[in-house]
């Protein structure tokens, strides 16, 4: 998909009017539960960045956008650093320097397993020994229908098939959450900042509503 077709697709998925409270729902996700993987002096790379959500609430030293929409750039902070760039260059934005690299509902937009791999790849270059790999998505194990509701989903991944792609690529799985998030913020499940903190503080609620995936991968020392 180019940069053009990506950006007229962002505007549809999300209208101007919603992008407010889509923030404010980041805003707990992060302080909520993100923040914990992420340390105040680290590097942080947010691929696939959208509107910049993730890397405005979450506190870091050093933080790197990568998207190919030309327009992610002006919702970004004066502190993020921005590439226009594919995924699968990466490594060409920053190598053996990020302590944390994040993606959200990002690998179903890949076309195959061999991009996906390859983009696996740029990130094992991208991070420093130690470094971890953020990955948020849906699970296909529980979106067998409503995943193909997206008109640019093209691979199926389940938490343990994202499991078996990192362990090929030498990361070490460190975290792995079935069921986290509802699949989208746009349906009647929590959307409200006050209902989404509630949420985070009752993992119990998380085997009825979550369907996505959260999955923290290490590059070993």
């Amino acid at each position: 998909m180019n940069s053009e077709t990506l950006s007229e697709l962002y505007k549809i998925r999300f209208p101007a009017h919603q992008l407010r409270r889509k923030s404010a729902i980041w805003q707990v996700i992060c302080q909520g539960f993100l923040q914990r993987f992420v340390k105040p002096g680290d590097t942080v790379v947010d691929v696939a960045c959208g509107y910049g959500e993730f890397l405005k609430h979450i506190v870091a030293r050093q933080k790197i956008a990568v998207d190919l929409n030309p327009e992610a750039a002006r919702f970004l902070g004066p502190e993020v650093q921005f590439h226009m760039r594919p995924a699968t260059e990466l490594a060409s934005a920053i190598t053996g320097a990020a302590d944390v690299v994040f993606t959200s509902n990002f690998l179903e937009h890949l076309p195959d397993k061999r991009a996906l791999d390859a983009f696996l790849r740029q990130v094992w270059l991208a991070l420093r020994p130690g470094g971890s790999y953020l990955v948020l998505g849906p699970n296909l194990r529980y979106l067998p229908g409503h995943y193909w509701d997206f008109y640019d989903h093209h691979l199926g991944l389940t938490h343990l098939s994202l499991g078996e792609a990192l362990r090929l690529q030498g990361f070490e799985v460190a975290l792995c959450i079935d069921r986290f998030l509802p699949f989208t913020t746009q349906g009647a499940l929590p959307t409200h900042p006050r209902l989404v903190w509630l949420y985070l503080k009752a993992p119990w609620v998380w085997r009825w509503l979550g369907k996505q995936f959260f999955v923290v991968a290490r590059k070993p020392l």
